[in-house]
């Protein structure tokens, strides 16, 4: 008769602290994913985004931003070429 007798808990062949092993690896996997993912959200890895563009109030005089704004009403053809010259010849400090 072939009785297997068993003189308490046994842990498979290495016995002791195998059975944490592989917790541990888990443990070094989720550390790892979660810092990859924390360094690609701060931007520390991964494509570069681009910058925002400047505002109009750090431009580099003070009726660039009228002007822009001017440019696009004639691009979306809110008015006429005199119009737009004439606005644009003011603000530059030309008579109307």
């Amino acid at each position: 008769m072939n009785t297997l007798i068993m003189a308490g808990p046994h842990w498979g062949a290495a016995g002791g602290m195998a059975p944490f092993f592989p917790l541990v690896w888990v443990a070094l996997w989720a550390a790892f994913i979660t810092l990859a993912v924390v360094a690609w959200r701060r931007g520390w890895w991964g494509p570069r985004r681009a910058s925002a563009p400047a505002s109009p109030t750090t431009s580099a005089s003070p009726t660039a931003s009228a002007e822009q704004i001017l440019a696009e009403r004639y691009a979306r053809g809110e008015m006429t070429d005199d119009e737009y010259f004439e606005r644009m010849s003011v603000l530059r400090g030309g008579s109307s």
